[in-house]
């Protein structure tokens, strides 16, 4: 059992508009219904993905306008805070891994994060994904071992459990499952493909009830910098 009250500021750490709402919203609201405030530093636009819509609605040049506006609205419907901080998607792991950790061990120390959520590298299938993870542990290792915050890492490759074993925690969201989908649908670019895909199947019902059921469980490790490698 998670005592969400326990922490006095969470700062969580992915690299795309929509990556804390499908991975760890439930927990961001679980936080915040205990009186915690919750900072997202968000560290993309995502201006290079493809998903356009559903029908199309965004082009290669309004994405990243739009992406911003959808990020916006999800962390008000999360009620946490958002900072932006301003690389270039896909290719964060082109950036120098030091001077990311030090951008953002600045922001957690400013901050003063008690717990810091972030990608579990490299089992976080996107390079974008394991580049930020791997900054965001080097961030913490920078940091005086009595001033570290915990930290939570969300890994998602279908080898996890193997390499990993079983996840340290692991957050039923169903009580606040509707507030985590009206989050997801904020990333209206990104989410309206994949349900209109599971409309278009013939085993919708199966398919939809099976993604529901993935989305409602968010797992995470606890990590040690000192004990993965940097």
């Amino acid at each position: 059992m998670v005592d969400f009250s326990k922490h006095e500021q969470v700062v969580v750490i992915y690299p795309h508009p929509d990556d804390e709402s499908f991975g760890t919203s439930g927990t961001i609201i679980n936080f915040r219904e205990a009186e915690v405030p919750v900072t997202y530093l968000c560290g993309t636009l995502g201006e290079m993905g493809r998903n356009m819509g559903s029908p199309f609605f965004a082009n290669r040049e309004t994405l990243p306008k739009i992406r911003k506006q959808e990020l916006i609205d999800a962390c008000q419907v999360l009620d946490m805070e958002l900072v932006m901080l301003g690389y270039r998607d896909k290719t964060l792991e082109f950036e120098s891994k030091d001077e990311v950790a030090e951008h953002l061990k600045k922001h957690i120390e400013k901050l003063g994060a008690t717990l810091v959520i972030t990608f579990y590298p490299p089992y976080a299938v996107h390079p974008d994904h394991d580049a930020m993870g791997e900054a965001t542990f080097e961030a913490i290792r920078k940091m005086d071992q009595d001033k570290r915050p915990e930290l939570w890492a969300t890994a998602i490759t279908n080898d996890r459990k193997d390499v990993l074993g079983e996840a340290d925690i692991v957050i039923d969201t169903e009580p606040v499952f509707e507030r985590k989908l009206e989050a997801i649908k904020s990333h209206r670019s990104q989410a309206e493909g994949m349900l209109n895909k599971m409309q278009e199947s013939s085993n919708f019902k199966g398919e939809y009830e099976n993604a529901l059921q993935r989305l409602q469980y968010e797992t995470f490790y606890r990590v040690n910098v000192d004990e993965v490698g940097s």
